[in-house]
């Protein structure tokens, strides 16, 4: 029961960063900062549980908070960029910060932060907010902005023809993956009771990539769908095979980009996921 619950948590914080990756992507920015921020949420977590004394919701606000304004400030700086220099800022933005914890020692530096308070009810709590998240990026992907990406990732130049507001949606899409980010950081803290620099590394980075590319990058279904089988299903493995997984997982996302670039789950499979949530939505609503 240990391993399930850790597993559905695990789960829930794959999405969110898959998610977190998928949306910037959407219009060409593959934005490793995500990780960053999640570093971030997850050592402001630790020490506004365990050294002040916080309530936990009132840690995921801030963290929510503190990635949406961090994600802004990054997309005012990536707008005008080509998007192998986003790639560059995100890793720099994670190797700052691993630098600054690890010479912090309050946080605990390289050996970790641990003690952190136990929250009651974790996983029904991560998947209240999960769903709530999901579903407003399920409106997102059904809008007008959502459109207009689109564009702008097959053709910027014909964006700006069209009188695309590029600046806008790169910042919208942004901040929303920030509030993502920042949530998934304090999930993980409350979780794991400890936090160690090494967590938020390239094993991550491949980890993400996995998700996201194997998955499927033109929809938020293709995270769903391999989160919970790359993310999650690592935790039920014996040791032996677990030191295989980042080898495991690059050749995987090799042989997809290679026979399936879209992914597993393809746009035109998205659009009849989509087709059907908005029929069950709108059941729902009418008899309402």
């Amino acid at each position: 029961m240990v391993l399930f619950y850790y597993f559905l948590v695990f789960t829930a914080i794959y999405i969110l960063m898959g998610w977190s990756l998928y949306l910037p992507y959407r219009i060409g920015h593959l934005n490793f900062s995500s990780i960053s921020i999640m570093a971030f949420s997850a050592y402001f977590t630790g020490v506004a549980l365990r050294e002040w004394g916080w309530p936990f919701f009132l840690t995921v606000i801030i963290s929510m908070m503190s990635g949406l304004i961090l994600s802004y400030i990054v997309s005012k700086l990536v707008i005008n960029v080509s998007g192998f220099t986003v790639v560059i800022i995100g890793l720099t933005s994670i190797f700052i910060i691993r630098t600054v914890i690890e010479n912090c020692h309050w946080l605990g530096g390289s050996i970790g932060f641990f003690n952190i308070p136990i929250v009651s009810n974790l996983a029904i709590w991560t998947y209240v907010i999960l769903f709530i998240l999901g579903y407003i990026l399920f409106l997102v992907e059904d809008s007008v902005i959502s459109k207009k990406a689109f564009v702008l990732f097959s053709d910027k130049e014909l964006g700006d023809c069209l009188g695309i507001h590029r600046h806008e949606i790169a910042q919208f899409l942004h901040s929303f993956s920030g509030i993502l980010a920042g949530l998934a950081g304090t999930l993980y803290a409350a979780l794991i009771g400890g936090i160690n620099v090494d967590f938020f590394n390239f094993s991550m980075i491949g980890t993400l990539m996995a998700i996201l590319f194997v998955g499927g990058y033109t929809s938020m279904w293709g995270v769903v769908f391999a989160a919970p089988i790359l993310g999650g299903i690592p935790i039920f493995l014996p040791d032996k095979l677990l030191v295989w997984k980042q080898i495991i997982f690059g050749g995987l996302l090799i042989t997809i980009l290679c026979i399936k670039p879209e992914g597993i789950i393809t746009r035109k499979q998205a659009v009849k996921i989509k087709n059907w949530f908005k029929f069950i939505n709108k059941k729902i609503f009418d008899k309402i």
